[in-house]
């Protein structure tokens, strides 16, 4: 059989006449329309002449035609290539450049910019269903087309990263990358045709495209498709959903909401948190709130998702569980040499997860994998006694203070158990007797008037002196990159000069 991803999707007969995709205010549609639907634009795509491996850039808004277009590609063995709707002319123009793909496709209102960056093929679709010259020429189409033979190690898409310390990198992902952790994290979590997806994500990235949706084709379980995260959506979802995946914030905000409890959210077969850590004190507080508690996992663009907390057994706060089956991980020294249990050191991971490498970096690749195939994260991290994996941050983020290694974790989450306290992010700022100077920056709850000297006193008796921040810092809140993840980069830039 072919390792095309599409096929494995579409092959089961059984319940093709199901839902599949809900959108919210529109019809819904059912697996067998998405899967004609994709063979109508794959008919279009290869009519403009792309052809295996050809990349098609896609920059349109979150929709079911979106996801049609996706299934496309995989479908003609085109590789998928999603942008953040975010991204600007001038940002697009470097994706344009190092990917070179054949088609563009973009929203109506955009072609007008994109005809001055994109020489190539450029088609448009919007997300009403209606508009879009890939959509009218999908119209005359047949839903049949043959699927291109594709083996395991044949590119799916390619996913930039968010280039905050340099250039953006394209991980490029294979079917067989794609297939693998879908049919894992289905195992797993034990999804099943029965289940409803409540899905608020965006769909340029690897949580929302490769997580959620992946997940739910495998399954053949159904998708509320929202726009986006809107509260008043979620609530009014919530009844008619068995799983919601979100990132941190999503869960924030929920128990920020006076009707979050077990009568709105206790029928939720689960909950799961990804893209950026959780805090403890919000997993707790959903746990006592909804009578649920959320299931964090930890991946990254590179390798999808490499472990989850327990779909039965205890889910430990501030932990992002176990290995998946079949992924490998370790803790190691700088050099790749395995560390003992409990000790701090960079995590890597194996298996067959884990992407082909960066398009057209083959330095950057090579230099990001150890001899023996393990691919080196970036994040730091430790095991402990019970197996479970514990994220204490980026390696980038480590701070060097007088000689010793500062892990900001451990001093985010004693900030963080400080009553008034929303969250804490610790940096490392230039310093000329230190090198790195510790600083915390601290966002407080609405009616909280805590202080330096309160925050530094109350944590200086569970660190070590070399630990302790030299300034404590308070911030209305942190820049975020699209799914959350608290962008210290910035926070170092604006801050730099603190010490000086």
């Amino acid at each position: 059989m072919t390792d095309n991803l599409f096929t494995r999707f579409s092959a089961p007969a059984l319940h093709r006449n199901k839902v599949f995709l809900a959108p919210p205010g529109r019809e819904t549609v059912t697996f067998a329309q998405a899967f004609d639907q994709a063979g109508r634009y794959a008919h279009v795509l290869t009519a403009h002449g792309a052809k295996k491996g050809d990349r098609v850039a896609v920059q349109v808004e979150k929709s079911a035609e979106n996801i049609f277009l996706y299934l496309a590609c995989l479908r003609a063995g085109l590789v998928y290539l999603p942008l953040n709707t975010g991204y600007t002319a001038s940002e697009l123009s470097y994706f344009i450049g190092n990917a070179e793909p054949s088609i563009f496709v973009c929203a109506p209102h955009d072609a007008q910019m994109l005809k001055g960056i994109f020489s190539g093929t450029l088609l448009t679709l919007g997300d009403d269903g209606k508009s879009g010259s890939l959509l009218e020429e999908a119209a005359s189409q047949p839903p049949d087309f043959p699927d291109a033979v594709l083996g395991k190690d044949d590119l799916a898409s390619i996913l930039y990263t968010s280039g905050t310390t340099g250039v953006s990198k394209g991980a490029m992902l294979t079917h067989g990358n794609l297939w693998s952790n879908a049919e894992v994290l289905r195992q797993l979590w034990h999804f099943s045709h029965d289940d409803v997806l409540l899905h608020a994500l965006p769909i340029f990235h690897i949580h929302g495209l490769f997580v959620a949706t992946n997940i739910c084709l495998a399954a053949r379980a159904s998708i509320i498709l929202l726009p986006k995260f809107d509260i008043e959506e979620i609530f009014r979802s919530l009844p008619s959903a068995t799983v919601m995946m979100g990132v941190p914030t999503f869960y924030v905000r929920l128990l920020q909401d006076p009707r979050l409890g077990r009568e709105t959210a206790g029928h939720m077969r689960l909950f799961v948190s990804g893209s950026a850590p959780l805090l403890a004190e919000t997993h707790r507080e959903w746990s006592a709130k909804t009578g649920q508690a959320i299931l964090e996992r930890y991946g990254m663009t590179e390798t999808n998702m490499n472990t989850s907390n327990p779909y039965e057994g205890a889910r430990k706060p501030s932990s992002v569980g176990m290995p998946l089956p079949g992924t490998e991980l370790r803790i190691a020294d700088g050099d790749g040499n395995p560390l003992a249990q409990g000790e701090i050191g960079m995590i890597e991971v194996r298996g067959p997860n884990v992407f082909a490498g960066y398009w057209r970096m083959p330095e950057k690749t090579a230099a990001e994998f150890r001899a023996d195939g393990f691919f080196i994260t970036g994040d730091m991290g430790m095991i402990d006694a019970e197996g479970y994996v514990h994220i204490v941050g980026r390696a980038k983020d480590l701070i060097i203070s007088g000689g010793f290694n500062v892990y900001p974790k451990e001093i985010e989450s004693l900030i963080d158990e400080l009553p008034g306290v929303t969250e804490s992010a610790v940096i490392g700022l230039p310093h000329r007797d230190f090198g790195e100077g510790v600083t915390a920056v601290v966002v407080l709850n609405k009616d909280a008037a805590l202080t330096q000297d309160q925050i530094m006193s109350a944590i200086k008796d569970r660190l070590a002196k070399f630990k302790q921040p030299k300034a404590v810092l308070f911030a209305d809140a942190f820049p975020r990159n699209a799914l959350g993840k608290v962008q210290k980069n910035l926070l170092r830039d604006k801050y730099r000069d603190l010490y000086a």
